[in-house]
């Protein structure tokens, strides 16, 4: 088994930014008034902003007058608070460089909007290291769909079948198995544990230093 691309998840997969998400989303929905249940915070996990926002506000009517408006809600504050806040998880800046120094086609197919991916980036120092990095809101749809990971096959010009994809979430794992790739997913435990994927996934990872340690021992970019 060797690959000729990698495309990596962002959010709770290369940044531990999850907790901080849900912190934001706690605080936009307490200050309308209401209580902001854990089953609806577990239905956005993986799920591009948009697409969560209608589910917020079908829950949660106050919070704006638009999917849109919440979305962009949501987003704002986060670009506000990333800064100092977002921190690399465990193995994320050393795969992202081994992928570059040897100059394994890779990309970033997330489910958060361009901008905050372009923000993530910049403040973690991967914006030069990962040339190309796509947003779900640009597809037709979100996770668990496979379009993020076919449109970014498409543009590394690799068939997905030759792509290692790199997850966190149920959604993300499941997204691009759908596309055709072989997906190794490594559990955001602010959100999810390693049981909830034994049923779509036998290839589960306690760190992204762990898949590393896979990579070089098996040659999987050889």
């Amino acid at each position: 088994m060797t690959f000729a691309a990698i495309i990596f998840d962002m959010d709770g997969l290369l940044v531990d930014s999850e907790p901080v998400w849900h912190e934001l989303e706690v605080e936009l929905v307490e200050a309308c008034g209401y209580s902001y249940a854990p089953e609806v915070r577990d239905l956005g996990i993986g799920m591009r902003v948009d697409e969560f926002a209608a589910i917020l506000q079908k829950h949660y009517p106050r919070l704006g007058a638009t999917p849109a408006a919440i979305a962009s809600a949501i987003t704002g504050r986060m670009i506000a608070e990333a800064e100092g806040r977002i921190r690399a998880r465990p193995g994320a800046d050393a795969i992202v460089r081994y992928a570059a120094e040897r100059n394994i086609p890779r990309a970033i197919a997330s489910s958060s909007s361009q901008v905050v991916i372009e923000h993530f980036l910049r403040l973690m120092g991967w914006d030069k290291l990962i040339p190309m990095r796509f947003s779900a809101e640009f597809v037709q749809r979100g996770k668990p769909a496979p379009d993020i990971y076919l449109h970014a096959a498409a543009q590394l010009a690799v068939p997905p079948p030759s792509c290692l994809a790199l997850e966190d979430s149920r959604l993300g794992t499941q997204a691009a198995q759908a596309a055709g790739m072989t997906c190794f997913t490594v559990p955001d435990l602010s959100h999810s544990a390693r049981g909830d994927f034994t049923d779509i996934n036998d290839r589960i990872f306690g760190s992204l230093h762990e898949v590393m340690d896979l990579i070089e021992k098996e040659g999987l970019f050889a």
